[in-house]
């Protein structure tokens, strides 16, 4: 089962996976934080491991369930025209409404992020919480919202990945495993470094997009899709992980470049 970790594209993909899984559960996090705040104090971390553990187990719960779908690969319906020539299968309609529904939130999550900061956190804010119980029951619900799109970014960077049908399941399950770990331990710190940063969770959400494009073509290349005479073809996962590289190697100097214009500022004269 664990043969594919033998596979160096199979740990850039999951190392690539787990940094996008952490960057992405930034949201989850503090909407967690919000609601376990709303408890006594004695209370309040239990609530966050609880809440994390539970969108641990429904993540992987999810991804079985994904996979299952996303086997489905015989055809079910023909389209045949002069221009156009699709075999719509169960996988090709879960990988092309996966697209649409990243290109979709990573979008207006941009949006709201940029122009309306806060709003999410302001709603939730504004509900009341009244035992453990309710917490527990708004941490769920609010991680089953985040864990669709946390999903569909595992089975964009993954899928193709390894000669079995379990391959990419085992590398998304590792990826889960480990940011929901490496968040319960540093749930704090990687807050805190996001807030200073907020370009790299922007920088990830863009990177949904890239996902996005890349799930609507390969259900076009698993459809056997031909328009215009011209076959669609698969998306190499390699560009994709050269695109998200490089991206976070410009973004690491400029960071670097900023703290240094910061430090060799000179101070300001008292007038």
């Amino acid at each position: 089962m664990f043969e594919i970790l033998s596979s160096p594209d199979a740990w850039v993909a999951l190392l690539t996976l787990t940094f996008l899984e952490i960057v992405l559960g930034i949201d989850n996090i503090v909407f967690i934080s919000i609601a376990a705040n709303k408890l006594p104090a004695n209370e309040q971390k239990k609530a966050t491991n609880i809440g994390l553990f539970l969108a641990m187990l429904q993540r992987i719960i999810l991804l079985f369930a994904v996979s299952y779908l996303i086997g489905l690969e015989k055809p079910f319906f023909y389209i045949q025209e002069d221009w156009l020539t699709v075999g719509i299968s169960g996988q090709a309609v879960i990988l092309f409404l996966g697209g649409i529904f990243l290109l979709y939130k990573s979008t207006s999550e941009i949006h709201e992020k940029v122009e309306m900061p806060g709003h999410d956190e302001n709603v939730l804010k504004s509900k009341k919480i009244t035992s453990f119980s309710k917490a527990i029951t708004q941490i769920v619900l609010i991680d089953f919202i985040f864990s669709i799109d946390s999903i569909l970014t595992a089975v964009g960077m993954t899928n193709g990945i390894g000669t079995k049908p379990m391959d990419a399941l085992v590398l998304m399950i590792i990826a889960v495993i480990v940011s929901i770990l490496i968040m319960m331990i540093f749930a704090n710190p990687i807050r805190e470094f996001i807030n200073k940063h907020p370009s790299m969770e922007l920088l990830a959400l863009s990177f949904l997009i890239l996902i996005g494009f890349m799930l609507i073509a390969e259900a076009a290349h698993l459809s056997h899709t031909i328009i215009f005479k011209q076959e669609i073809g698969a998306i190499p996962k390699g560009y994709l992980y050269f695109a998200i590289a490089f991206s976070l190697l410009v973004e690491f100097l400029n960071m670097k470049l900023r703290k240094q214009s910061k430090t060799e500022q000179p101070p300001k004269e008292n007038s």
